[in-house]
């Protein structure tokens, strides 16, 4: 299972924010800092500011922080939500595709499925605070300031 780019990035400035201390690093420093598009960087920081998990403060003093919530949030939920609820294989045919001939009598769909809630469930117990724990946390300390 490959991560779409927004989840993988979601992840990553969460990450740096729960090592950020005292500094508020804007979006723009975040994109930098992540070698990312702002674009793509403020879509993904809007989502997570509406999901709570940080705060997005405008001015002289500004910047991202990471709420309370957004440090305890659960890595299986955050990668369901931005991934979404779709299947790992399509087989009832995008728009303009025929649905897979095999679909009705097939185990792989149902194998899938099973792995992926099985993704899900292995990342589910782990916080963003957890994966910012030694000794990952001084290595994000490392990753060029953001600020």
């Amino acid at each position: 299972m490959r991560l779409l780019r927004s989840t993988d990035l979601a992840l990553r400035v969460l990450m740096r924010l729960a090592v950020a201390g005292d500094t508020n690093p804007t979006t723009r420093d975040v994109a930098t800092a992540m070698d990312v598009p702002y674009t793509h960087a403020a879509k993904v920081v809007a989502e997570l500011r509406h999901m709570g998990l940080l705060t997005a403060r405008r001015g002289r003093g500004g910047g991202l922080s990471l709420t309370e919530k957004g440090r305890e949030a659960s890595v299986g939920g955050l990668v369901r939500a931005f991934e979404g609820e779709g299947d790992v294989v399509d087989c009832d045919g995008a728009v303009g595709t025929a649905p897979c001939p095999l679909r009705s009598d097939c185990r792989l769909r149902g194998a899938l499925r099973r792995a992926q809630e099985a993704f899900y469930a292995s990342l589910d117990p782990l916080t963003v605070a957890d994966l910012t724990a030694d000794p990952t946390g001084p290595l994000l300390l490392g990753v060029p300031s953001v600020s």
